[in-house]
């Protein structure tokens, strides 16, 4: 929608053919109805419930687009076009083509239709073509304008439709407000637009079921090309590839790529009866638009439509075209049948009551709306307001990411979609600039603002919704302050998509709200330019800390309504919300490490790296930079001549650490001795060395960071420093744990699950003979070893218990032949004849695997015994080793997140059950199926029976375990003499 001098050069331009300068404007409409559908807020129309929401997504991003492109592209043509059916030529030449895509909601197919009506109540051409997809149409035209000499973009972020860039060509990502020419579509393929034909030929498609060649991806495919040129070059010198699985692979499935060629080139001279000159852009006509949005009930869109033409809207009465369909018959793509159903459609597909609408949830994103609070009693009608509703929405900015040290910023407030506040309070504090009257803008006084803040946030009766709120409570209680009531849109995602994406506040805005929100960056800078946030301007400060309050209260809207649509409230309410304020004063708390040990045992490791150095240097028969990968192959391959070598792609040999265990396996003494080297230099680097730098020196204790969202399985992972990952196999990196000490007068007490995960497997695979192992108390491997190799337990040799124990865990990741070989030093045909042993022993645990893999390939998930789902989307990969992968997860997955899921049950009721004994205990660490607890020394072991209580008993009442869960607890003065 143009105005003023645009107004007239487009009237001037509309019905005329394309010539030079001209700009020719292709959407791809498909993509904008899928992209609405699945990026933005589940909507229906209150009248009737029909659902509506990809067409309120649809229209807001095509009159946004039509608007923010008018005075900085010009366009003088546009078109949306889309894909008219299923069926296309391509599926002749491989019916398998698009055969797994998965069938258009129901409640998404009526509104195919009702798109393209808004396409033309906006007065663009609306083009399809039975036959032939949207692509082929955009690549039609796109050739058709080029030959004309008009410029072409092409709205759309396909990467199919990256071959069509060139000169002239260019494509534009409006998600991401980002043009996509030549040098972008080389920075994704690695090829120039006119090789990614070539490109996806070869690393095929999974999406659109494009087979390509088995074992070659995107990278390797780009390397392929940009040898040899081209596909069919390459296929014809196909002998000359020197890894031999790649070569067999190119000569077997030649053809295979060439038909994936023809079914990823897009076809440009489709037949088409719409010509360009019917493409002038041109105003809507006001009444027809605001007929349609009347029709939809889009409110919002009509206000705007009245206020850009300057009518009045309520004279304009509504189109009536497009009444609930009754009758069974759903609107359906161009050239598909109808399809029949019995009721009524409500969209509850993607959560929500049918019918309801998060009220201004299509509010725009405006840092107009956003007001920086620097009086108190701003902050004061702010406060009422909030107690009023009931809810708000709540932010911290901070000068650091590590909560224990950062400085309170500011804290945003949002309360309605689309308003929102900042609060600025240490802005220029230290920094040596001073923003305190910046603009006329002072900040109110970090103490009166705690004072007016406190009773809010920590009434319980107002809910207070967060995005990763765990950082927040451990800042805001630093000044006093303990949240209470709360919501947490990451875990709600979480709960709802694990395995799916990210959980993160960008990633979550895109994807649900299809808005990208300001970067930290853009507001602070980048690199050695970039400044704490305590030195960003406060108007900056409030567009960007706002913003995120807004955001958060939008995704809020969406997801709390798919907890309860899609049934996961209990995982959410149980295992993922209550647990936010117990990591919290974990990190609080944090534990105690003896720097003087480390130091010791510093200067231990590197006296004993010495000692290796000299031992390889002499085995070497010469000095060289043992920390060089190239130096050490050369060394190990081309002097000592030693067999099982490989390189890699860049030419050098592969020293890594599967390769030197390899070796080392074979008796060759060098590479044992670099693999020593390596432990000792890593234990070095990462703990000894690094562990002092993350003492807090206010408390004198390292804080770790533990995130809730970043497995898809429910374990939770440390960060900052990372105290999860501690070696324990070796004496040298037991040692480490030696340094976490408990205060003067206190122990350490690590209470530790006892084959957890062997154990439920037990339970949920139902097998007799472990249950009965573990009800009475057996050792596991032992009793395996009997039952497999007819041996009795008394009198067992180790080897035969070990190679037991190998199998006992490694059913459990879905362990090869191969892979028990290699970790037992054994034949890969016996360690077959032992898995087979196995299952047959234990048929229950095939049983378990076969069905949970069946049953992920069905529903594309698999679940907790509590309920917890962990997606996984690749697991019909056509490509044979993702899907193996997927596979293995998936049988693995219910059982490592159902252990992860009982140790939250327990950390969760942990700080109650220790208040109630009248306990001093506080529980410091998680690390997987371990907590850590430091306690006075005279309540050490009333403290160890009420953990072990608390932890065996987790899983009740929600599941009866037909296995007991024993724990270990033991106190010492450290975690190593304690585990």
């Amino acid at each position: 929608m143009a105005s003023g001098k645009a107004e007239t050069a487009m009237a001037e331009k509309t019905g005329r053919a394309l010539k030079k300068g001209d700009h020719l404007f292709l959407v791809d409409g498909s993509g904008y109805i899928f992209r609405a559908y699945h990026a933005l807020p589940p909507l229906t129309r209150k009248s009737d419930g029909m659902p509506v929401g990809a067409v309120a997504g649809f229209c807001n991003m095509l009159y946004k687009l039509i608007e923010d492109t008018k005075d900085e592209f010009e366009p003088t043509h546009l078109a949306v076009i889309f894909d008219a059916a299923a069926k296309t030529f391509r599926n002749d030449i491989y019916p398998e083509y698009k055969a797994n895509r998965v069938e258009p909601s129901e409640d998404l197919r009526p509104q195919f239709a009702l798109v393209r009506d808004a396409t033309r109540a906006f007065g663009v051409p609306c083009i399809e073509k039975k036959g032939y997809e949207a692509d082929d149409i955009i690549a039609t035209y796109a050739r058709l304008a080029h030959e004309a000499g008009a410029r072409v973009t092409i709205v759309s972020s396909d990467k199919d439709l990256m071959q069509l860039v060139n000169d002239n060509v260019d494509m534009l990502d409006t998600m991401k407000l980002k043009t996509i020419a030549r040098e972008q579509v080389i920075e994704k393929f690695g090829v120039p637009p006119e090789k990614v034909v070539d490109v996806q030929a070869l690393a095929g498609d999974s999406t659109d079921n494009v087979p390509g060649v088995p074992g070659i991806g995107i990278k390797t495919a780009a390397q392929l090309i940009g040898e040899y040129g081209d596909l069919e070059t390459l296929l014809a010198r196909a002998g000359e590839i020197k890894q031999q699985k790649r070569r067999e692979n190119l000569i077997e499935f030649a053809e295979q790529a060439r038909i994936s060629r023809r079914l990823v080139e897009l076809d440009n001279n489709v037949p088409l009866e719409e010509p360009l000159e019917g493409m002038g852009v041109r105003e809507p006509d006001p009444e027809t638009l605001i007929g349609f949005f009347k029709d939809m009930e889009f409110n919002t869109l009509t206000r705007r439509v009245g206020e850009r033409f300057n009518i009045d809207v309520d004279a304009i009465p509504a189109a009536g075209k497009h009444a609930l369909i009754t009758d069974g018959a759903l609107a359906a793509p161009a050239g598909e049948e109808p399809k029949k159903e019995k009721q009524t459609v409500a969209r509850t597909a993607r959560g929500g009551t049918p019918g309801a609408v998060p009220k201004g949830i299509d509010a725009d994103f405006n840092d107009a709306n956003y007001v920086a609070v620097t009086a108190l009693a701003d902050l004061d009608e702010w406060i009422a307001r909030a107690r009023e509703q009931g809810f708000l929405a709540v932010d911290t900015e901070t000068d650091s990411l590590f909560p224990m040290q950062a400085r309170l910023v500011g804290v945003s407030l949002s309360l309605l979609p689309g308003e929102a506040c900042y609060i600025p309070l240490q802005h220029g504090a230290g920094g040596g600039l001073d923003f305190a009257d910046a603009g006329g803008q002072p900040q109110i006084p970090l103490k009166e603002a705690i004072a007016r803040l406190k009773p809010l946030l920590e009434d319980p009766s107002i809910l207070k919704i967060g995005q990763n709120l765990k950082f927040d409570m451990t800042v805001l209680r630093q000044h006093g302050i303990q949240l209470k009531g709360l919501d947490d849109t990451m875990l709600m995602s979480y709960a709802l998509d694990a395995g799916v994406h990210g959980h993160g506040m960008d990633e979550l805005s895109e994807l649900h709200l299809g808005h990208k929100p300001i970067s930290f960056a853009e507001v602070a800078g980048k690199g050695k330019a970039q400044i704490t946030f305590d030195q960003v301007p406060v108007d900056r400060a409030t567009a960007y800390a706002a913003e995120d309050a807004d955001v958060t209260l939008r995704l809020w809207h969406i997801l709390k309504p798919r907890l309860v649509a899609e049934r996961r409230v209990t995982v959410y309410e149980t295992l993922e919300r209550p647990l936010v304020s117990v990591l919290a004063e974990m990190e609080r708390a944090g534990v105690k490490v003896d720097k003087a040990v480390l130091a010791r045992l510093s200067g231990d490791f590197s006296q004993k790296m010495a000692q290796y150095e000299d031992e390889i240097y002499e085995l070497a028969g010469e000095r060289f930079n043992i920390g060089s990968p190239k130096q050490l192959g050369e060394i190990l391959f081309d002097k000592q001549s030693l067999e099982g070598g490989r390189k890699t792609k860049t030419g050098a040999w592969s020293t890594d650490a599967d390769t030197l265990e390899a070796l080392a396996a074979k008796g060759h003494e060098l590479p044992q001795r670099v693999l020593d080297w390596r432990g000792l230099s890593k234990l070095k680097s990462t703990y000894t060395d690094a562990l002092p730098e993350y003492i807090n020196p206010e408390t004198g204790r390292i804080h770790t960071c533990y995130s809730l969202a970043s497995t898809s399985t429910g374990r939770l992972a440390s960060t900052e420093p990372n105290l999860q990952n501690i070696p324990v196999r070796t004496e040298d990196g037991r040692k480490i744990r030696t340094a976490f000490v408990a205060e003067k007068g206190n122990l350490l007490i690590s209470a530790d699950y006892s084959q957890i995960e062997l154990r439920l497997l037990a339970h949920i695979a139902d097998i007799e003979a472990l249950k009965k192992a573990f009800a009475e108390g057996l050792d596991i491997h032992a009793m395996t070893a009997s039952e497999m190799f007819g041996v009795p337990i008394e009198g067992m040799e180790s080897s035969v218990r070990r190679r037991a124990k190998a199998i006992n865990f490694g059913i459990i990741y879905g362990i090869s032949a191969f892979g028990l070989a290699n970790q037992l030093g054994i034949p890969r045909q016996e360690a077959g004849e032992y898995i087979d042993r196995y299952f047959k022993r234990f048929p229950g645990i095939r049983a378990y695997m076969d069905d949970t893999r069946d049953f992920a390939h069905k529903n594309g998930y698999v679940e907790t015994i509590f309920g917890r789902r962990i997606h996984l989307p690749a697991i019909n990969s056509k490509n044979p080793a993702e899907k193996s992968f997927m596979e293995r997860a998936a049988i693995n997955a219910p059982i490592q997140g159902s252990a992860a899921d009982i140790i939250r049950r327990a950390m969760i009721r942990m700080p109650q059950a220790l208040a109630d004994a009248k306990l001093a205990a506080r529980m410091l660490l998680q690390v997987h199926d371990e907590l850590i607890f430091e306690v006075p020394e005279k309540e050490a072991e009333k403290t160890s029976k009420v953990v072990s209580r608390i932890m065996s008993d987790a899983a009740a009442p929600a599941v009866a375990l037909t296995v007991p869960l024993d724990v270990d607890a033991r106190a010492a003065k450290n975690w190593d003499e304690a585990h």
